[in-house]
């Protein structure tokens, strides 16, 4: 499952980060493999997307979230 399918409210933990041409950037800003993230907003055609990740909201578009690998933890209640 990657980032872009996690629904408002769902935890996941983060897998992996695939190679692309901003997976550096996204593990500097947090997205790295152990770390817990939910999503929190999505815009009205479903990008960007904004999502809790240590403690801080980091917005992402949706081919970013694509390239981020997880296992969701929680569903939303």
């Amino acid at each position: 499952m990657n980032l872009d399918e996690l629904k408002i409210g769902q935890i996941a933990k983060i897998l992996a980060v695939q190679e692309s041409l901003f997976r550096d950037k996204l593990m500097e800003m947090g997205c790295v493999p152990g770390a817990l993230i939910k999503t929190i907003l999505r815009a009205p055609m479903g990008d960007p997307m904004a999502f809790e990740l240590e403690g801080y909201t980091l917005s992402m578009r949706k081919a970013e979230a694509k390239t981020i690998s997880i296992q969701l933890i929680k569903q939303n209640i």
